[in-house]
Order: C-alpha cells, then sequence, then structure tokens
C-alpha cells in the first residue's frame, strides 16, 4: 500500500486514517501491511513491479484513484490481485468483477449538506470545489447540483454563478470564496469539496464580517471539529473493512481467486455522514478606539522588590 505525501494537512489526513484502519484489521486477519512510496503513477508502477518480481506482496490496496489511472490497468493486465479506494474514474470497468473497488459516496454526503441547508430555508447555496477532474471533484458537486436543482428554485444560470471552483489550498480557497461573497451578497451557505476549502471560506467570510453565511465542509477532520464547521464524514473504518472483505472474502487471509466474486459484489459503496456543528466565530479583535483604551503593557517588577 503507497504511503501518500502530506499535501495540507488538513484533508490529507483522510488518508491517513485509512491506512491505520487497514493496518489494524490486516491483523486481526494474521496479516501484515507493506508500505512504499512513489512521486507519481509511472514511479509507483515500477515500485509495484519490483514487488512483485521479489514476491513481496500478495496483493495490492490501491489508494487515490483517478481518471485515466494506469496503475489499476497495469495492475490487471500483469496480473496481480488488488483492490482500489476509489472508483475505476473515466473507464468502462466500473461495475466489473475483474476491477475490485470500495468506495464513499461523495454524492450522496454533499447532497445531506446541501439538503440540510435548504431544511433551513436557505436557497442561495453556493459549491466551492475542485476544478473539474471527471472523478472525486465532479461526483461531490454532482450532490450539490441535484439537490439545488430539486428544491432551491434557482435557474441553471443562477446556480452557474454559486459553482465556484479553487485548488485544494486554503489560502486560494479563502481568495475564491472572497470573491463569491463580494459577488453575491445575498449568499447564505457555501457547501465545500473538503474541509480546506471550508477552512478559507470561513476565513473570508469572517474577514468580510459575513458570520450569517453557513459554512460546511467535507472530510470531517480535525480542523473542522476544532473549529465548530460542519462537515460530512468518510466512514474509514467501514472502507477498510470493505477493501479486505472483497479482497479476502470476509474472514480469510487468502486472496479471493480473480473472477471470483460476480458483478454485484465485486464493489462496495458507502454512504457517508453529515455532522452537524455550532460554528465557532473567530473574529478579528476590534481597533483601540478614544472610548476603549489600550491598557499599559504589565509593571515589571523592579530588581529589588520581595528583597529583605
Amino acid at each position: 500500500m503507497r504511503l501518500e505525501p502530506v499535501l495540507d494537512g488538513i484533508s490529507g489526513t483522510l488518508l491517513d486514517r485509512f491506512l491505520h484502519a487497514v493496518t489494524e484489521l490486516a491483523a486481526t486477519r494474521g496479516l501484515r501491511v507493506l508500505l512504499y512510496t512513489a512521486s507519481g503513477p509511472e514511479e509507483e508502477i515500477a515500485e509495484l513491479a519490483r514487488l512483485r518480481d521479489g514476491a513481496d506482496v500478495d496483493a495490492i490496496v490501491l489508494t487515490a484513484t483517478f481518471a485515466g489511472d494506469t496503475r489499476s490497468r497495469w495492475l490487471t493486465e500483469n496480473g496481480l490481485p488488488f483492490v482500489a479506494f476509489g472508483r475505476p474514474w473515466g473507464v468502462d470497468d466500473v461495475n466489473s468483477p475483474e476491477h475490485l473497488w470500495v468506495d464513499v459516496d461523495g454524492a450522496a454526503g454533499v447532497r445531506q449538506a446541501a439538503d440540510h441547508l435548504l431544511d433551513q430555508g436557505l436557497t442561495r447555496i453556493a459549491f466551492l470545489g475542485w476544478p473539474s477532474d471527471a472523478g472525486t471533484g465532479d461526483d461531490r458537486r454532482t450532490g450539490w447540483w441535484d439537490a439545488m436543482t430539486a428544491r432551491s428554485g434557482l435557474s441553471a444560470d443562477e446556480l452557474d454563478l454559486l459553482d465556484v471552483e479553487t485548488p485544494d489550498d486554503v489560502h486560494l480557497a479563502r481568495a475564491a470564496a472572497r470573491d463569491l461573497l463580494l459577488a453575491q451578497p445575498g449568499l447564505q451557505a457555501v457547501v465545500c469539496v473538503s474541509d480546506s476549502a471550508a477552512l478559507g471560506a470561513s476565513m473570508a467570510a469572517t474577514a468580510l464580517d459575513r458570520s450569517d453565511v453557513a459554512v460546511i465542509g467535507f472530510d470531517n477532520t480535525p480542523v473542522a471539529a476544532a473549529l465548530g464547521i460542519s462537515s460530512v464524514e468518510q466512514d474509514m473504518a467501514a472502507v477498510a473493512a470493505g477493501a479486505l472483505d472483497l479482497l479476502l472474502g470476509s474472514t480469510g487471509s487468502d486472496v479471493v481467486p480473480r473472477g471470483g466474486l460476480a458483478a454485484g459484489e465485486a464493489h462496495r459503496l458507502i454512504t457517508p455522514r453529515l455532522v452537524v456543528r455550532s460554528p465557532l466565530h473567530l473574529d478579528r479583535a476590534p481597533a483601540p478606539t478614544a472610548s476603549s483604551p489600550t491598557p499599559p503593557p504589565p509593571r515589571r517588577a523592579s530588581p529589588m522588590e520581595g528583597q529583605q
């Protein structure tokens, strides 16, 4: 299993949780998890080839799948058993029993978030997402779009103005959210593709004195919990259990023969849940005024004080 590089320290913690869950569950089956690193798909394929040639592993747990993923094709062509955390985006084997996968239903999670806000009577709800990737980000955007077209009463053109993209970076998300808030003074809420984006949106709302704008993130990271940001939680224990069940069967430690599962049994789609919190508004300290003078600094003790 690949040890992913730390990207931003916020949403990047998700795969750490998955790694811990897989390691703990594998131990209950008498198995060990071997970790490797790689800077990109081609380097990872080279590492997988070395592991295969050295007979170091029996199967692979693949993570961070993406559209056009060459790793899964290489594993299939070379007969190395594997299960993927993430769907085979952009290919026609999403339901094939030859390609085992487990994933979280991002569309369902974001729809929960949007429906929660709509249930409170809010209708001008934006989506702060990633640039189109034909994968995870687009899947999450679909949940927002479906909820809004069904219930908000806004036209497609109006929704397009509320659909904003940003890389998964707090500072860039803050800038994108600031532009959105300035362009849409009637905005009531922002559903975000990740907690990194949600933190940026919360910072932008605070800076513009718009604490009335609700913000919901995705991944339910410790940062979201600490700041009181509502967020969609992915159950990593369920994802890890699903991955090992597909690869090894419900209780065994031997790899299930390739093609041994029917089409409907070859994948698991886990429904996430929305964790609702009351936000902590980190307001900026007011500047001193004539009516509220700056207090004097604490008095320093004289070297002679306290001496007898």
